[in-house]
């Protein structure tokens, strides 16, 4: 069996792969989605498996003469549900901020294990963001993602073009993904620190967890990730649209 990978596959490869068309002795038995997971991908990032010319599922059965491509998941990627939602593992703490301060539906908590993170995406109906190729395979799993990028700015990058979630910045809060709304000083005022009741007069508070925000000295650099994520929303769109 002769197996072909695109380019954007190649990091889940050993580097002795990565490049060229993998020739395989097949033992007949195992269905070309294990095949692929026995070389590291994890089929939640592949698209539709190509087999001799047409299109096949992973329980496909592959012959020793089978000539496969295996493509990477379409961007943007469809879901069975809009707008898209996230939970993500114990790593990727920064980015679910991130998410929710553009307005995207964000479940993480820094205490949950594979097992808990599982069940609630399962219950929730929440894409699993994650960059552990373990958890990807996990067959309990419905629906996970592996977030390209060591930095922050790179993971925010990598999920917004390959999900292309609606944006509504400042609406969520960044501490607990609960719902912003506007709050007058005077309800807010006795949980002030002095200088910030003197500087700033308009706020918005959690509705879940009470957290209060305001434009403080952090909000220039709040206000450049998310013009990003606009001009990536942006750019997305049109790509969508075909123009």
């Amino acid at each position: 069996m002769r197996i072909d990978f695109a380019a954007e596959l190649w990091l889940f490869l050993a580097s002795r792969d990565r490049g060229r068309q993998l020739r395989l002795v097949h033992d007949g038995t195992s269905s070309l989605g294990h095949v692929i997971e026995s070389l590291g991908v994890p089929l939640p990032e592949i698209g539709r498996l190509v087999a001799n010319g047409r299109e096949v599922e992973p329980a496909y059965r592959p012959g020793h003469g089978d000539t496969v491509w295996v493509p990477s998941i379409q961007r943007p990627q469809g879901l069975p549900f809009t707008p898209p939602r996230f939970v993500l593992d114990v790593h990727l703490g920064t980015l679910s901020r991130r998410l929710r301060l553009v307005g995207i539906d964000t479940a993480y908590r820094n205490d949950l294990d594979d097992d808990a993170l599982i069940a609630q995406a399962n219950l929730e109906r929440r894409v699993l963001l994650t960059q552990d190729r373990g958890l990807l395979r996990r067959r309990k799993l419905w629906l996970g993602a592996y977030v390209r990028g060591a930095l922050p700015d790179e993971q925010f990058g990598d999920v917004l073009d390959r999900f292309a979630p609606p944006l509504a910045p400042w609406s969520r809060c960044t501490a607990c993904n609960g719902s912003l709304s506007p709050v007058g000083k005077d309800e807010v005022e006795p949980f002030l620190q002095p200088g910030t009741r003197r500087c700033y007069d308009v706020f918005t508070r959690c509705r879940a967890c009470g957290h209060v925000y305001w434009r403080g000295a952090h909000y220039r650099r709040l206000e450049a990730i998310v013009a990003a994520a606009t001009q990536t929303d942006s750019r997305t769109s049109r790509h969508s649209d075909g123009s």
